[in-house]
């Protein structure tokens, strides 16, 4: 789930390792998950700005939080390392008020930056099973 707002990259990392691991102690106890079977949950724009996911790969989470989300371990569910990859929220325009991803705030410098630079293949492959 994404987060109320866009969480700091150690925030980001430790609540994607809490899918990985699961949550052991609930009541029922929650299972982990595996990593190829989600995505990292980032915004991209919001009420007053967009955010530097769209425009400025080099200060974003994405760039920031890469090397976990390519290489993060299984840990009881899954057997291949490296989440899905990410989802981006609130594009176009996230309220009638915000701040929306139309240009002038398009997003090459961001996320396009972003697909280039982690070789994301357009179209994409099929999807990592396990």
């Amino acid at each position: 789930m994404v987060p109320a707002r866009q969480p700091s990259a150690s925030t980001a990392i430790a609540n994607w390792q809490e899918h990985v691991d699961g949550k052991p102690t609930y009541a029922p106890p929650v299972p982990p998950l595996a990593p190829a079977k989600f995505t990292g949950a980032v915004y991209i724009g919001d009420q007053t700005k967009s955010q530097p996911e769209c425009t400025d790969f080099a200060n974003s989470l994405q760039k920031s939080t890469g090397t976990f989300e390519q290489t993060v371990a299984p840990n009881g569910a899954g057997t291949t390392s490296g989440m899905l990859g990410y989802m981006f929220w609130a594009a176009e325009r996230p309220s009638t008020r915000g701040t929306g991803t139309q240009p002038p705030n398009t997003c090459e410098g961001g996320v396009g930056v972003g697909a280039t630079t982690y070789g994301i293949a357009v179209p994409m492959p099929a999807l990592r099973q396990n």
